[in-house]
């Protein structure tokens, strides 16, 4: 995957972008790969409203990571997303959280979440 098919995602566009994918409800976590300590990528597979919702992959490239729960892959099968993620941005730190969650402390309460100050997202092949 190369880093330079990543889009920055802005706080602004935060909203239109989970309502795009229906919040990635019943979507599928694909893969989450660290990086380094730093960067963490996690991608999932979603249906895209904007394509006739045909599935495609999303590929989330967390940069200047601060707090990390992460799920190991061999157990991401398991993980149900019918409440979809989460996307937020406060106190000037991006947050993915599994499950349907309204503010930054809500994380350590996901079974998996990613805080970051830099957020940027490629949209790949099912």
């Amino acid at each position: 995957m190369s880093i330079n098919n990543l889009v920055p995602l802005s706080k602004s566009s935060l909203e239109s972008f989970l309502k795009r994918f229906d919040y990635f409800r019943d979507s599928e976590l694909r893969q989450i790969e660290i990086i380094s300590p730093s960067v963490i990528k996690i991608t999932l597979a979603a249906q895209d409203s904007a394509r006739g919702f045909d599935w495609i992959t999303v590929t989330f490239e967390f940069s200047a990571v601060s707090d990390a729960k992460i799920i190991e892959n061999s157990k991401l099968t398991h993980i149900n997303l019918d409440e979809g993620i989460t996307l937020l941005y406060q106190d000037e730190l991006f947050a993915f959280m599994v499950g349907a969650y309204n503010n930054l402390s809500d994380a350590q309460s996901s079974i998996c979440y990613v805080k970051s100050s830099s957020l940027k997202y490629q949209e790949g092949l099912f």
